[in-house]
């Protein structure tokens, strides 16, 4: 029986004079029409649109503030946060924070994918385990998560294991059903193939059903990145003595409304980090497919 091993390797199938390139007649290349070409030297419209876009919105800020007589300890004016923004970045106490919230959101980030391609691919494998395990999986989903926040202080008390626990529990199940989902994508017609072949389970796995599944993996790993940041920073603000969450809750009591703003947008730029690291892995990983353009 034929294996995967037997195959000789692409583009050696046949000789040359049999190969279908040399038997028909070349057709003379034809120019991609000019809408087509990439036109390396011209700028793309969202590098101007979005800074256009951001700089409306701050005269808009402005103007409110300015025409409305609003106090600013309700709504402060662009130039105070940017200046508080500056004190927060000069100060080394934030950046501390910065590298706990990175720390906690990435392991427990990195915990919750691991987990779940682990389990979306048990359950992808045998529908009985999906027919098993679906409704505890979407019972425990339809729990809102901060809710889950003092049970787990309650177990494990003050330190890391809360904010880690709340990062896995809500980044797992974007990850967990687009596992699922990829491995539902896969073709029936390269599956028999694979198993006219006699591809062992390792070769199917690392030939056909992780590379099937790697597109829609990633696209749950944006999302579940995404509620990762929102778990580990909630679990800081009801339950923690550190991170941009704890420095989020000491800037509102302290009334001080210009740095909590500036606070805010250093949690953007922080999300915005970690959702590009994903987007960069997405295009090292599977840059054939059509979302990684």
């Amino acid at each position: 029986m034929t294996t995967l091993r037997d195959l000789p390797p692409p583009g050696r199938l046949a000789p040359r004079w049999l190969r279908p390139d040399r038997l028909a007649p070349q057709a003379p290349p034809v120019d991609p029409p000019a809408s087509s070409r990439r036109q390396p030297n011209r700028l793309r419209p969202e590098f101007l649109a979005a800074p256009a876009l951001l700089a409306l919105l701050l005269l808009a800020w402005q103007g409110y503030v300015s025409l409305s007589g609003v106090s600013a300890f309700i709504l402060p004016p662009p130039g105070a946060v940017l200046t508080a923004l500056l004190r927060l970045l000069a100060a080394a106490a934030t950046w501390r924070h910065v590298w706990l919230t990175a720390l906690q959101t990435g392991t427990g980030f990195l915990a919750a994918t691991l987990l779940a391609i682990g389990t979306g691919f048990a359950v992808g494998r045998r529908p009985w385990l999906e027919r098993t395990l679906s409704p505890f999986i979407v019972t425990s989903q339809l729990v809102p998560k901060v809710a889950l926040i003092p049970l787990f202080v309650v177990w494990f008390g003050y330190g890391p294991a809360p904010k880690l626990l709340v990062v896995t529990v809500m980044a797992f199940f974007p990850v967990f059903t687009s596992t699922v989902l990829g491995l539902r994508s896969i073709e029936p017609g390269h599956a028999d193939v694979m198993t006219c072949l006699n591809a062992s389970a390792w070769q199917r796995l690392a030939r056909l059903e992780l590379p099937s599944a790697a597109p829609y993996i990633l696209s749950g790993m944006e999302v579940g990145i995404v509620l990762a940041i929102i778990g580990c920073v909630v679990a800081q603000m009801l339950a923690s003595n550190a991170g941009l969450g704890y420095l989020l809750i000491a800037k509102m009591n302290a009334y001080e409304t210009d740095s909590l703003f500036a606070v805010l947008l250093l949690l953007a730029a922080f999300g915005c980090c970690f959702h590009l690291a994903v987007r960069a892995l997405r295009r090292l990983l599977v840059p054939w497919h059509g979302s990684a353009e």
